[in-house]
């Protein structure tokens, strides 16, 4: 059994367009090269600003990176791997990420459930398909999610905003939205459903929350990403996560910006002539940087940031397709492995409660399932498989035994198929990327006020307070995923506060740390 960190990415080329003076006069510094990062320093390139991206790493893209870490040939999503609102982004779409490479590829279905002695869930491309496989669900499944299939757009919109305590932009929508997504997942499977298929269905689409689906407001994820996968699918990135950060630097080098490569920011006096920096990290890096000037009040309120459940994730090389007991689930492009609604339950409880469950909620992405180019050349012929469970917040312990438990028990024969394994651990995905405090994949816990105000009680979360300095993460709204609003989001409000002549206060150089009192 193998255990490594995860490899630095291997294909995303390195950018390196060339400098050009600022229409503006203004320059902008981001910290950290994940989607967040890069899109906000792509919206600034382009609207004229002179733009440096700094990474610690050798290669661009945070958790948005592939590499062929299961052998020559493979392609492994190192952290991102389905991306439903990839697809759905907005910013992304404006930015036109087509036109600089980067390709949406679908399996025959978004997602599957599969289920101990019947017919798998699953979710269909359509809402009629859907609700069709769900027998005398189907109607209240169709009631359920109706307008949220018919408004995609406006839903989005309302979801993927600079922030939750605000007029919507659509506030019908929002109103009707709220009615159904107030409420915790599990007990709304339970009260609108009158079997296991459509509740476990229901239910599982809401653990992307990193809840349990008895805490309040799950329910809006099992809404919108079953919405999503309805109308615009759960797609993966032609050759892996990767292509969405090459797609984005591409965008920033046509407009003049730089990334710098193996260039850890800990100081911001680094930059003293930059009007605006951008931070793609979570609360607890922003606190250990220098020169950051927080106020004491904003600052008490990052360390009261609470991270969450964590990931343990194993990579699989297999020497052929899993054999799912329903044959249906080798089509789906992500599969969530745990049972029943009550199995789900239990499993998020322990790990919330920083217990290991012995029955793990699994989710498995089958990339290969619409895109071949996964495994080619020595690896033709194989299966790449990508996998993570829900564990307790930095527990470290080997859970690939359990993972193959979980697939085992809806796929006799998986284990027998393993040619090749790379688990890698909370702590060596932190290692990896500092911004998954623990395997937290979400930039700190959705539970509790923390699902609408991030990270802190103040109206423009993407500011600091400090006067040039802003949040641009998964830790603001409108949260985690590979979607890049939050960038977005960060870099209007520096525009913004630069057309009002609000940038960031003239500092002095650094003094090397050893010379400071």
């Amino acid at each position: 059994m193998t255990h490594q960190e995860p490899a630095q990415q291997a294909h995303t080329p390195r950018p390196t367009g060339r400098s050009r003076r600022s229409t503006h006069g203004r320059r902008a510094v981001v910290v950290g090269s994940g989607p967040n990062g890069l899109t906000a320093a792509a919206v600034l390139a382009r609207a004229g600003w002179e733009v440096d991206v700094y990474e610690r790493h050798s290669a661009p893209g945070g958790a948005s990176a592939s590499a062929d870490v299961l052998g020559p040939g493979t392609i492994v999503d190192l952290g991102a791997a389905g991306h439903p609102f990839g697809v759905a982004s907005p910013v992304f779409r404006d930015l036109d990420l087509g036109a600089h490479g980067l390709e949406w590829l679908h399996s025959d279905y978004p997602m599957a459930h599969p289920l101990d002695g019947r017919p798998a869930a699953i979710l269909h491309r359509t809402l009629e398909a859907t609700a069709a496989g769900l027998g005398q669900d189907g109607t209240a499944w169709t009631r359920l999610h109706a307008p949220l299939v018919e408004d995609i757009d406006a839903h989005l919109e309302n979801i993927l905003g600079p922030s939750l305590v605000r007029v919507p932009r659509h506030p019908v929508s929002m109103a009707r939205f709220g009615i159904r997504a107030l409420w915790p997942a599990g007990a709304v499977g339970r009260a609108i459903f009158r079997d296991e298929t459509a509740r476990s269905l229901f239910a599982s689409s809401s653990i992307h929350a990193i809840l349990p689906p008895t805490h309040l407001f799950t329910a809006a994820f099992g809404l919108i990403f079953g919405a999503l996968g309805m109308t615009r699918g759960w797609p993966v990135a032609k050759g892996g996560s990767g292509a969405i950060t090459a797609a984005l630097a591409s965008v920033l080098a046509a407009h003049g910006g730089r990334i710098h490569l193996d260039h850890e920011v800990t100081d911001l006096r680094e930059f003293p002539d930059a009007d605006a920096i951008l931070l793609d990290l979570t609360p607890r890096q922003l606190l250990a940087l220098d020169g950051a000037d927080l106020s004491d009040r904003y600052a008490a309120h990052l360390r009261r940031w609470r991270y969450g459940t964590g990931v343990s994730k194993v990579d699989y090389l297999l020497d052929g397709p899993i054999p799912w007991t329903d044959s249906r689930v080798a089509g789906a492009g992500t599969v969530h492995v745990t049972g029943t609604l009550a199995e789900l339950e239990h499993a998020e409880r322990e790990a919330k409660a920083g217990r290991m469950p012995d029955r793990p909620f699994v989710m498995v992405c089958q990339q290969q399932a619409g895109d071949p180019s996964r495994a080619t050349g020595p690896a033709a012929g194989k299966t790449v498989v990508w996998t993570y469970a829900h564990v307790p917040g930095g527990y470290d312990a080997p859970v690939e035994h359990l993972i193959a438990e979980q697939i085992e028990r809806f796929a006799p024969g998986f284990r027998d198929r393993i040619v090749h394994r790379v688990a890698t651990t909370p702590s060596a995905l932190q290692s990896w990327n500092p911004n998954l405090i623990g395997g937290d994949v979400a930039g700190g816990s959705m539970g509790g006020l923390q699902q609408v105000l991030r990270p802190a009680p103040v109206l423009s979360p993407h500011r600091t307070g400090t006067p040039g300095l802003y949040l641009a993460s998964s830790s603001t709204p409108p949260g985690g995923g590979v979607h890049g609003m939050a960038g977005l989001h960060a870099a209007r409000a520096a525009l913004a506060d630069a057309a009002r002549g609000r940038t960031r206060r003239h500092t002095h150089p650094r003094t090397p740390r050893e010379d400071r009192p």
